[in-house]
């Protein structure tokens, strides 16, 4: 009887656990047994591994051949699995010592001709790997660069089994040459946003996008056709700050598990940009699929912008969704091959018309056909509870003649970004010690503890005794005036800093 082991890693959302595989050979009637909670594309292993051992010129053992997958009660799911299964029972015939294999780690599908296929969701599990204390890991070709951007990763990439068998000190009669498989993945292109100086006029707008980004907070943009609104919104990652290298981990392994990861430019260190088009799904939004899910595009946008244009035309469905992760920034999807836990702490950015022809806030509506009820129809699609949670909402007027025909020049992007990192590091100065690094995170109690007398949220609390603001909203004036106020160099928020806030929180109100 043979024994053979080595290790793997099992994703859950982003959370990876190393399993450890076992290869048992035993003289008995010959079969091939996969055991420890495997979905049905890790049970095909079977197959791939037997054709592939065979495509490599090893004899296969004509014994009966278990493996198991430990802990066994963990689910394992996918095909990153064959390596590791093939290893271990090479190893239990004694193809390949056995000997030091059980801390090395296998990453890789296996294709019926023995070469090593690319897998998604590789960064996060060498990150889970290293951390287990298991460093040396063998990876397809293809996922090579981007399992070394793990620190402390010894990586080994191999084209085909027949090269990880000569890697672990196995002797082969014959090395098949084969070319390494590419990465089959759409990696999703790193849009360049446009400058701010592009925009014409709308200096509220600006004001409001410049808060946005140096508190994190949502947004909301209400106006005609051509106003500017997708346009402001596009330019948000412009003036948004580098991510962290703790942030560009999280949001790469993120990509890496969702398939849209371009390893050749490293890391993702600047906030990603999703805009979803408005007949997607809950599923492609939120994350979904069978089995476990996959991220969606709010976890996809984790540290960045999320745009809704034409937010009424996005079902209900879809809308409510974003509820759980506005507040708690992280998504949990339960599906029936487990829960998969996606970080998704984005900034929202909700564009709209007034009304179905666009035109009610235009020459006081008298160029506006809709009826009162389609306008209340149109924009009650975004309910109350979803506006709540949007922290600044801004109409965006048509632009003036005096606007168009003004030679003096807008302030471009990375002037109104250097403004918000200063913004952005007073905050993180500010919230040090905290879990919390921007204003849009800080509970409303911890900022009404350090805002001072009862004073200055005296027109607040008159405002959600009036029913105009709910204590929710009241939360979310105080978070804008202490990015107002860091905005301005400030220690803590004036009176003038709540006005303001009180302004951008209110005058969006169309609901």
């Amino acid at each position: 009887m043979g024994l053979g082991t080595t290790a793997a890693v099992a994703l859950t959302g982003l959370t990876g656990h190393v399993v450890e595989v076992q290869a048992q050979l035993a003289a008995s009637v010959p079969g091939f047994t996969l055991v420890g909670l495997p979905d049905a594309a890790l049970h095909e292993s079977r197959e791939r591994v037997r054709a592939a051992v065979l495509s490599t010129g090893i004899r296969w053992p004509h014994r009966k051949v278990t493996v198991n997958l430990s802990p066994a009660s963990l689910r394992k799911s996918g095909s990153s699995f064959d390596v590791a299964i093939a290893v271990a029972v090479l190893a239990g015939d004694g193809v390949v010592p056995a000997a030091g294999l059980e801390r090395v780690v296998h990453l890789a599908e296996l294709g019926l001709d023995g070469r090593l296929q690319p897998v998604r969701g590789v960064l996060p599990a060498v990150a889970a790997a290293v951390e287990s204390g298991c460093p040396d890991v063998v990876v397809a070709a293809g996922d090579a660069d981007e399992a070394r951007l793990v620190p402390g990763a010894r990586v080994h990439a191999a084209a085909t089994l027949a090269e990880v068998v000569l890697l672990h000190g196995g002797d082969l009669a014959e090395v098949p040459v084969l070319d390494p498989v590419r990465p089959s993945r759409q990696a999703v292109a790193r849009r360049t946003p446009g400058d701010l100086a592009e925009v014409v006029g709308q200096a509220q707008a600006r004001v409001a996008l410049e808060i946005a980004a140096a508190g994190g907070h949502h947004l909301l943009l209400v106006g005609p056709p051509g106003a500017g609104k997708t346009m402001l919104a596009a330019r948000l990652p412009g003036i948004l700050p580098d991510l962290t290298a703790a942030e560009a981990v999280e949001v790469t392994s993120v990509h890496s598990v969702a398939g849209t990861f371009d390893p050749g430019n490293g890391l993702v260190t600047r906030p990603p940009f999703e805009d979803p088009h408005h007949t997607a799904t809950p599923a492609a939004i939120v994350g979904g699929g069978s089995g476990l899910a996959r991220p969606g595009a709010v976890s996809r946008a984790h540290r960045g912008v999320l745009l809704l244009d034409e937010a009424p035309e996005f079902p209900s469905r879809v809308l409510e969704t974003l509820r759980q992760p506005l507040e708690q920034g992280e998504l949990v999807l339960h599906r029936s091959g487990g829960a998969a836990r996606y970080p998704a702490r984005f900034q929202l950015v909700l564009a709209a018309n007034p009304c179905p022809c666009g035109m009610a806030s235009v020459n006081k509506g008298l160029d506006c056909a809709c009826t009162p009820t389609a306008k209340r129809r149109y924009f009650g699609r975004l309910s109350g509870p979803l506006l709540d949670r949007v922290d600044l909402q801004v109409d965006v007027q048509p632009v003036t003649r005096a606007e168009r025909t003004a030679r003096t020049s807008a302030e471009s992007s990375a002037i109104v970004a250097g403004r918000v990192a200063e913004a952005r590091e007073a905050a993180r100065a500010r919230l040090a010690g905290t879990p919390w690094s921007t204003n849009a995170e800080v509970p409303g109690r911890w900022l009404r503890e350090r805002s001072g007398g009862p004073g200055l949220l005296g027109p607040v609390e008159q405002m959600v005794d009036r029913g105009v603001l709910s204590l929710r909203g009241a939360d979310r004036v105080l978070r804008i005036a202490w990015t107002v106020a860091d905005l301005a160099g400030r220690a803590a928020p004036t009176t003038e800093d709540v006005s303001t806030a009180v302004t951008m929180r209110t005058r969006g109100n169309h609901g």
